[in-house]
């Protein structure tokens, strides 16, 4: 009998089927594990997916703005002198960013980023008839802010357009008012007011957006805001939304300028993120710890069944490292099993939950798939496991005395 590799493949895939009860068994644990693991982590990206582009829709990933007015000393502090003062904080004015013309193709340059828009917002009152609701002033160019959040893909009502005279408002508002696409109201900032004709309604995704955004053109909000040739931030997309953070650090020691990003304007979201991310590697290692014990359980219980068969093969040549790869052989082959078995079980659940769980509008609660790299992922590991499941059985089948075993 030729003791070649052949032959731990034989003796590895003979013992599995000797053992048709505890195979069985084993192969179904470790596809329900893998299965957990693969849907847990694609149900928590697709719902971390869909919060972020639910978050970001009507919010850039990065703001440069004007850095805030500060009160300084009239003079340098003495190092030899104690001085007691209070300073009281300056109230902050609407500031232009400066030289922001010059700054955006700098900015538009640069690898990571993907749109930029210049942008000047403040607040007024908008006025029709009886009616006045404070408001949030946007003035942009329209073509650059679509690249920003995707505006026209919001539009509800009407066509998004804003030449002199135009505004596009969120739908709360609208009604509001009561206005619809066609319909004037007036715009007042201060002491300077304007009438402008509604061109589109909006929904931006939060029903505080909506009943208080206006969009202009940008020139109209310079003048209403007298800021003429000003613009008060430039909004910034990212091609990677995590690496938002990175690169507003090092806009922010490279310019003169407060830069921040989405995470700095949502802390609450980003810790929440940060928890279910936790949350679900932890249940992964839970998960692939119990599959471990399993595996091991079961090969442990086959050694000590096999070990005449064990003893048999020694003594007809095998040696420790054969019969070490036979239980390593078999660790690996139940963890592939159960790996396929446990993602088809997963694409199965993720099917169920598109089909099963909808939102009040009929519709998916949010997309969910098993991207190719999570399912690879998951097999390997699943699979290695397997592999280290079967070291100690292993370990104890190569160890045992040939003799000793065919006498018991």
């Amino acid at each position: 009998m030729a003791l070649t590799l052949g032959f731990e493949w034989r003796v590895a895939l003979r013992f599995l089927r000797e053992g048709r009860m505890q195979t069985a068994l084993i192969i179904i644990g470790v596809a329900a594990g893998v299965a957990v693991v693969a849907y847990i982590s694609a149900l928590i990206n697709g719902l971390q997916s869909n919060t972020i582009t639910k978050t970001l829709g009507a919010q850039s990933h990065l703001s440069v703005r004007a850095p805030d007015d500060t009160v300084l000393s009239a003079r340098a502090p003495d190092a030899q002198t104690r001085v007691l003062a209070e300073a009281q904080p300056r109230a902050q004015r609407l500031r232009s960013v400066a030289n922001w013309q010059a700054l955006m193709p700098v900015l538009e340059q640069l690898p990571e980023v993907t749109a930029v828009s210049p942008m000047v917002s403040g607040s007024g009152l908008a006025l029709r008839g009886e009616a006045a609701q404070a408001m949030a002033l946007m003035g942009v160019d329209l073509d650059r802010y679509d690249r920003i959040i995707d505006l026209r893909a919001k539009v509800v009502s009407g066509t998004a357009r804003l030449g002199p005279g135009e505004a596009i408002i969120g739908r709360e508002l609208a009604a509001d008012l009561g206005v619809r696409p066609g319909d004037r109201f007036t715009l007042q900032t201060g002491s300077r007011s304007d009438a402008v004709r509604v061109t589109a309604l909006v929904d931006l995704g939060v029903k505080d957006l909506n009943r208080r955004t206006v969009i202009v053109p940008l020139r109209a909000a310079q003048n209403l805001l007298a800021l003429p040739g000003g613009a008060t931030l430039l909004d910034l997309t990212v091609r990677d939304v995590w690496q938002a953070q990175r690169l507003a650090s090092e806009l922010a020691q490279r310019y003169p300028y407060k830069v921040e990003s989405w995470q700095d304007n949502n802390a609450q979201l980003v810790s929440a993120l940060n928890a279910q991310t936790i949350s679900t590697t932890i249940i992964r290692t839970v998960v692939l710890v119990v599959v471990v014990l399993g595996i091991s359980s079961v090969l442990v219980v086959s050694v000590v069944q096999k070990r005449r068969e064990i003893g048999i093969l020694r003594a007809m040549g095998a040696t420790r490292g054969q019969m070490l790869r036979v239980f390593l052989l078999q660790g690996a082959i139940v963890g592939a099993i159960g790996s396929a078995l446990g993602l088809l079980l997963a694409v199965i659940l993720i099917a169920a939950f598109t089909t099963l769980v909808r939102g009040s509008d009929g519709l998916p609660l949010f997309a969910i798939t098993l991207a190719p790299w999570t399912a690879l992922q998951t097999a390997v590991i699943a699979t290695v496991c397997g592999v280290l499941a079967g070291v100690a059985p292993a370990r104890r089948a190569a160890a045992m005395d040939p003799a000793q075993a065919i006498r018991l």
